[in-house]
């Protein structure tokens, strides 16, 4: 299970080809070239990726480029287009791990850390990139909410890779299954909005966004999904440059989808703990943990939903 707590809270191939670029490339952090980076772009669609390193990063420029495009074909997949047009990523070469902490700032600006000993193989592996990038699509709520906003961003993340073929289907559901158990409230808890330990924020949060697709598309048979409200709310000006209220995203969402999903889970869940039961839930889905190895179920009654949440409709 991922550590998710190497992001701060903001609104903030390994292949013998890679090998022979660390080898023979200067990059962002090369002894033949400690200056930083002008404006090396990265177009996506018709968005640019203006994309700057500080000279202590160690891996060569193709090889953070690759990372940088692999994080933003998954979020683009997603959402349809890249949810901004002009992004500013600074990446720094001082971080304590190999894919550090990250932060945005709102719909303009991305920084994240690698450390010094990071690998081809991290940067492949990595997941941090691509959460900031969807912080671009999802407007900035009040503190209270960071749960709404971040769950959101973990939420999406593995999804999106995994239609990207970037993320077995096995992997994004173990996941899920490790992980969101450490979402649900503990003794004394408040709710979602009156919680802010980091499982809670994270997890919690992705349990909440989790559920509401799994609900919406039970509830319409797949004609709509979390999809639809992201990509919508986006469109409409809702990207992370935008301050909007808790009820704003309620009501917006619970219209896009015809129905009440949204605003009864933050009923359920935010106010109050709610009660959640990951194993009825992995049941219907037919999602089955067997000594850590992933089997799916496909007789299962959500095994629709399932299906559509890892391969898109």
């Amino acid at each position: 299970m991922k550590n998710r707590f190497k992001i701060m809270i903001g609104h903030r191939f390994t292949t013998i080809l890679t090998a022979i670029l660390l080898v023979f490339l200067t990059g962002c952090g090369s002894s033949r070239n400690r200056v930083h980076i002008k404006q090396e772009n990265v177009r996506v669609g018709d968005s640019i990726i203006h994309v700057n390193c500080d000279a202590n990063v160690v891996l060569p420029t193709p090889v953070v480029i690759a990372w940088v495009n692999r994080a933003a074909i998954a979020v683009t997949g997603y959402l349809g287009r890249f949810p901004v047009k002009d992004l500013q990523l600074n990446i720094y070469g001082d971080g304590d791990e190999a894919v550090g902490e990250g932060i945005t700032y709102g719909n303009r600006r991305i920084d994240v850390h690698l450390g010094k000993n990071v690998e081809v193989s991290d940067l492949n592996d990595d997941w941090i990139l691509t959460h900031e990038m969807f912080h671009l699509a999802f407007p900035t709520l009040p503190r209270r909410y960071s749960w709404m906003m971040e769950g959101l961003s973990d939420y999406l993340e593995p999804v999106a890779r995994a239609r990207a073929g970037q993320f077995t289907a096995q992997a994004l559901w173990k996941e899920f299954v490790e992980g969101l158990p450490e979402g649900l409230p503990a003794d004394g808890d408040q709710g979602l909005d009156n919680t802010f330990t980091r499982e809670r924020i994270y997890w919690g949060g992705d349990l909440y966004w989790l559920l509401a697709d799994v609900q919406i598309r039970v509830r319409t048979g797949n004609r709509h999904s979390v999809d639809d409200v992201i990509r919508t709310i986006l469109n409409q000006g809702g990207d992370g440059g935008a301050n909007w209220s808790l009820e704003q995203v309620l009501k917006r969402g619970d219209e896009i989808t015809g129905t009440s999903v949204l605003t009864d889970l933050h009923n359920e869940l935010g106010p109050k703990p709610g009660m959640t039961d990951l194993n009825e839930l992995w049941e219907k889905l037919g999602v089955k943990d067997t000594d850590g190895v992933i089997h799916f179920d496909n007789t299962a009654p959500w095994a629709f939903a399932r299906k559509a949440i890892t391969a898109g409709n």
